[in-house]
């Protein structure tokens, strides 16, 4: 399934690797092991942040993709699945579905 995974760094953990000159490496190293279909890199409240849209085949695969950014970067890391619109359109008839048993 196709998820969205929003990436936060703390300040202080990600300044002090900036000033060891390893954040960039540490994010290389981390996306190449979870090989994300994109990434965004931005700022918000204030911390370092990142959106990625990975692939997760089962539940199982969430250690994978959270501890190693939880661990090296001591990120927040919240995980939402999330559509293409060609999925959205493929959801069509349980939309209708809902719509019909449950809309006013």
């Amino acid at each position: 399934m196709r998820m969205l995974l929003k990436v936060q760094i703390p300040n202080e953990r990600g300044n002090q690797l900036v000033r060891e000159g390893k954040l960039a490496s540490t994010l290389q190293a981390i996306l190449g092991e979870i090989k994300p279909e994109a990434v965004y890199f931005y700022a918000e409240n204030g911390e370092r942040t990142g959106l990625l849209v990975v692939d997760l085949p089962q539940a199982a695969d969430i250690p994978r993709l959270a501890e190693p950014l939880f661990l090296a970067l001591g990120a927040k890391v919240d995980l939402r699945p999330c559509m293409l619109p060609a999925d959205l359109a493929r959801a069509e008839p349980d939309l209708l579905h809902a719509a019909k048993t449950h809309g006013q």
